[in-house]
C-alpha cells in the first residue's frame, strides 16, 4: 500500500537469508515491479472511489472486505495467534493504525486533496516509521538519518504550504494534512508490527490478523454507515477501484512483497520501493491529468531524498536503553 509497509526488520533479514536461496532471475523484480504500479495507485484507487462512494464507507469496505480474504488465508495457512498480553497489544496496535486509523482518515484526506498530493505525502512514511521507531527502542541516530528527515519533513511542508506549488487536481491544505496526519498513524502501526515481529511473530501473521479483527470491528461501522447512506450506486470503475484497495493493497501485497523480498533479496528488492511515489505521480498524470508545477516537482525530488538518506542511514546506533527490548 505504500513505501515501508512491508519492510523487514534486520532480525527478519537475517533469518530469510538463512532459510532461502536468492533467486537471480528476474520474476521476484517483475513481482516487487508490479507491486509498486498496485501500491503507488493507492491515492488514485481512492480518489476514484471516493467520488461515487461515501469516502468514510470507501475507508470501511476496504477493511471489511479485505478481511473476507485475510481469516480464511489465516484459518488455511494456520496462522498462530500471539500468547503474551504483551505481543497481543502490539497486534492490536498494528491492526487498529494501520487497517482502521490509516483507511478512514486517509480516504477522507484523499477525496479533498489531489491524487498527486497524496502520493508525495504517503512519500514520507519511511521517515515517519524511523522517526518513531527511533523513539521507541531509545536510540541514537547518524547525521545522515537527521539530515535526510529534515530535508524530507521540509520539502513535505513546501508540498502543503506553498499552494502555487500544487498540482491541477484540486489539492486543499485541509485534505493534504489529513493524509500526513493517516501517515503519522499508519507508520506508529508499522512500528508496532515491527516489534511484533522482532519478538519472533510472522509478519504473514501479523498482516492476515491485524486485517481479520479490524474488519470485525469495522462491522457496525458498516452498518450503521450504509443505513446512513444507503447501498452506494457506483460505477464499475468505482467498485473495481475499492477492490484493487481491499484485495490487492491490503492483503495480496504483502504477501507478494515478503516473498519478492525472500526470494530476490533484500537490499536488492527493498531499493524497488523507491519507485512507488514516482508511479503515483505518473498514474495521477495519465489518468486524472494532474500535472506537478515546477516548484511541485523539486519538493517531491527532496521527498525522495530524504527518505533515501533516512533508509540509507540503515539502523540507528546501538540503544541508549534496552527497556524497550522485551
Amino acid at each position: 500500500m505504500n513505501l515501508i509497509e512491508s519492510n523487514y526488520t534486520q532480525d527478519e533479514e537475517r533469518q530469510v537469508s538463512q532459510q532461502e536461496p536468492i533467486d537471480n532471475s528476474l520474476l521476484p523484480v517483475a513481482v516487487a515491479l508490479v507491486l509498486m504500479v498496485v501500491w503507488g495507485g493507492t491515492p488514485l484507487f481512492s480518489k476514484v472511489a471516493a467520488q461515487q462512494i461515501d469516502p468514510l464507507l470507501v475507508g470501511i469496505l476496504r477493511t471489511v472486505i479485505a478481511g473476507c480474504l485475510a481469516l480464511p488465508l489465516a484459518l488455511l495457512m494456520r496462522q498462530s495467534l500471539p500468547t503474551s498480553s504483551r505481543d497481543r497489544l502490539l497486534l492490536a496496535v498494528s491492526g487498529f493504525s494501520a487497517f482502521i486509523a490509516f483507511p478512514l482518515i486517509y480516504t477522507v484526506g484523499q477525496h479533498t486533496t489531489s491524487a498527486l498530493h497524496g502520493a508525495l505525502i504517503l512519500a514520507t512514511l519511511p521517515v515517519f516509521t524511523s522517526l518513531f521507531g527511533t523513539l521507541v527502542e531509545r536510540r541514537r541516530v547518524s547525521w545522515t538519518w537527521v539530515v535526510g528527515c529534515v530535508i524530507a519533513l521540509a520539502s513535505e511542508a513546501t508540498v502543503i504550504v506553498w499552494r502555487t506549488a500544487g498540482a491541477s487536481g484540486g489539492s486543499s491544505v485541509i485534505g493534504d494534512l489529513v493524509v500526513l496526519t493517516s501517515s503519522a498513524l499508519c507508520a506508529m502501526g508499522y512500528v508496532a508490527g515491527a516489534r511484533l515481529t522482532q519478538r519472533g511473530y510472522s509478519a504473514i501473521s501479523t498482516t492476515l490478523w491485524g486485517v481479520s479483527f479490524s474488519a470485525v470491528l469495522l462491522l457496525p461501522l458498516m452498518v450503521w454507515s450504509l443505513a446512513r447512506t444507503g447501498m452506494p450506486h457506483a460505477g464499475p470503475a468505482a467498485w473495481a477501484s475499492l477492490l484493487v484497495l481491499a484485495l490487492l493493497t491490503s492483503v495480496l501485497g504483502y504477501i507478494a512483497w515478503y516473498w519478492a523480498l525472500a526470494r530476490g533479496g533484500i537490499s536488492r528488492i527493498a531499493s524497488i520501493q523507491f519507485t512507488q511515489p514516482l508511479f503515483g505521480i505518473a498514474l495521477a498524470a495519465v489518468v486524472l491529468g494532474e500535472r506537478p508545477a515546477p516548484a511541485t516537482a523539486v519538493a517531491a525530488t527532496g521527498i525522495l531524498l530524504g527518505a533515501w538518506l533516512v533508509l540509507r542511514a540503515g539502523a540507528p546506533q546501538p540503544a541508549i536503553s534496552s527497556e524497550f527490548g522485551g
